[in-house]
């Protein structure tokens, strides 16, 4: 794809649509590279517990070394993707924050199906997923196009701790701008006429509703209704998965739910009901 086809984010423009009066977020910066926009934003609020307020986005044009989950990389073309990180300050139960990889993971899913027009899924807790031709060892007939990882920076002076929710999502790709076999992009999955900005738009519109109405619910998911809603588009559900937990032990068997703080339940091969809150799960083929 030609440079001219890979305009840079104007930071203006972003700031008009999404930034108050006229949007809904009370702080926008944009910044032409990063090298994580969740490491910047952490950074900023130890610095400064009140700089990024609630409802706030940090979005960079280009990110060199965005962070993913057990500090793996996550690294993209200029020109190709959607990065950057929300702060909000849900003033909630803290063992409802728990769901929010999930939400903010429905967000993205929702963004993306009405933009882009692909059936993107999620893999238990925090990684977007488009259909693929082929089969791919722990991801099944899916692609990665987009992850999530969240951080939880302490309030100060009895204020709600802030979350920082960032999102990083594959957009114009091409097959060798992907780093593994298991990567993919919007565009190789058959997205037509999607554009960052527009991506970026219908994101922050899909995660300021569903956060309304978690809020409003005071961080109920069931009473929310968003609990259903996050398990209709988990494709990890009703599928035989291997899940590498905290302290090196794996536990297999099939995904049957989520339960009420967002962890996934599992009912392992000795009948046994688990419940993983945290790791890694491997979409693995059922055994004839």
């Amino acid at each position: 794809m030609a440079d001219d086809e890979r305009p840079a984010l104007d930071a203006a423009t972003v700031r008009e649509l999404l930034q108050r009066p006229a949007g809904p977020l009370a702080r926008v910066e944009v910044v032409p590279r990063a090298g994580s926009t969740n490491a910047d934003v952490v950074r900023d609020l130890r610095a400064d517990p009140d700089g990024w307020p609630d409802l706030s986005l940090l979005v960079a044009d280009h990110q060199e070394a965005g962070k993913g989950r057990r500090d793996r990389t996550w690294s993209t073309p200029p020109g190709t993707s959607v990065t950057c990180t929300f702060v909000v300050r849900p003033d909630v139960p803290a063992a409802s924050l728990g769901w929010i990889p999930l939400l903010a993971g429905l967000g993205v899913v929702t963004a993306v199906r009405a933009t882009a027009g692909v059936r993107a899924v999620l893999k238990w807790p925090n990684d977007v997923l488009v259909p693929a031709a082929e089969d791919v060892d722990g991801w099944g007939p899916y692609r990665k196009v987009g992850g999530i990882l969240t951080e939880v920076v302490p309030g100060a002076s009895g204020r709600p701790s802030a979350v920082v929710v960032g999102i990083g999502l594959n957009v114009l790709q091409s097959a060798d701008e992907l780093p593994v076999p298991s990567a993919g992009s919007l565009a190789l999955a058959g997205a037509r006429h999607v554009d960052r900005l527009g991506l970026l738009v219908a994101l922050v519109t899909s995660l300021e509703e569903i956060a309304g109405r978690w809020r409003a619910a005071g961080g109920d998911a069931a009473g929310s209704g968003l609990d259903a809603e996050v398990a209709g588009v988990v494709a990890t559900i009703g599928t035989r998965v291997r899940a590498s937990l905290p302290g090196d032990a794996v536990v297999e068997g099939v995904a049957q739910g989520l339960d009420d703080d967002g962890a996934l339940v599992l009912l392992d091969d000795e009948g046994l009901t688990q419940r993983v809150l945290a790791g890694d799960v491997h979409h693995v083929r059922a055994t004839a």
